[in-house]
């Protein structure tokens, strides 16, 4: 992000803007490897969908913690 923006364009402080994006490409990438993981197990490659299974549970669970420090962060603005 730029250090020139810093919320002057979006509203949204640099910080905040990099926690949503980092919440959003996690759950994202989660998303994109079912279908890698659904390709794997089309060719009957186990180790290869073993690999994106645990990358896949590794994204979610970014996401998951980047959710929850986001909830934590607007609740104490309230």
């Amino acid at each position: 992000m730029s250090e020139q923006e810093a919320g002057s364009v979006t509203g949204i402080r640099d910080k905040d803007y990099n926690l949503i994006w980092f919440v959003e490409a996690s759950l994202s990438n989660a998303l994109r490897l079912e279908g890698y993981i659904s390709d794997a197990d089309m060719d009957g490659d186990a180790e290869l969908a073993d690999f994106f299974r645990r990358a896949q549970a590794v994204s979610r669970k970014g996401g998951d913690l980047g959710k929850a420090m986001l909830a934590a962060r607007l609740k104490k603005e309230q």
